[in-house]
């Protein structure tokens, strides 16, 4: 088993403890304590690092249940996803870049809109790029099970997106 490093290994895995916390808790504030509590229990566990399997898939395991325990207790509403996750637009007019805008934060929102379990799913396959396995192992969850509320999810945000951008409402 190769030798896991604090600073190698778990530090750089910070930014997807974050976005994962973010989407869970949808507080900017919340999800920086849930990544530094984190963390602290990560380090505590130092000892026992070598019997994971994944360091970060228990890493994430440990953030999203410290996610849920905190958005529980506040009753975290939602909120807009940052603009940091979105991708660059190619568009080249000013129209053409405000259509774009408001089309993520429309898909931002009817993502923000599904189940929770469908939400964390779609945030980890779709912009973590977490792969089915990683994802049934920090959810819990079997690996069909994954897929098909991943599947669900986009099917859910697709249907939305097309019905609003073809009536408008």
């Amino acid at each position: 088993m190769q030798e896991i490093s604090f600073r190698n290994d778990i530090l750089p895995l910070k930014d997807k403890l974050f976005r994962l916390a973010l989407r869970i808790t949808f507080d900017r504030a919340e999800a920086e304590d849930v990544v530094q509590e984190t963390l602290i229990r990560v380090w505590k566990k130092r000892d026992e690092w070598t019997q994971f399997g994944s360091i970060e898939a228990y890493c994430l395991t440990v953030a999203k249940n410290l996610a849920i325990d905190r958005s529980e207790k506040k009753d975290a509403q939602t909120v807009e996803l940052t603009s940091e996750m979105e991708q660059a637009s190619d568009a080249s007019s000013p129209y053409e870049k405000l259509v774009t805008k408001e089309r993520m934060a429309l898909i931002h929102r009817l993502m923000n809109g599904l189940p929770e379990k469908q939400r964390l799913i779609m945030q980890l396959r779709d912009i973590e790029g977490k792969s089915y396995k990683e994802i049934a192992i920090v959810l819990s969850l079997t690996e069909e099970q994954v897929k098909v509320n991943l599947f669900r999810a986009r099917q859910k945000v697709k249907q939305k997106f097309i019905d609003i951008e073809g009536y408008g409402l």
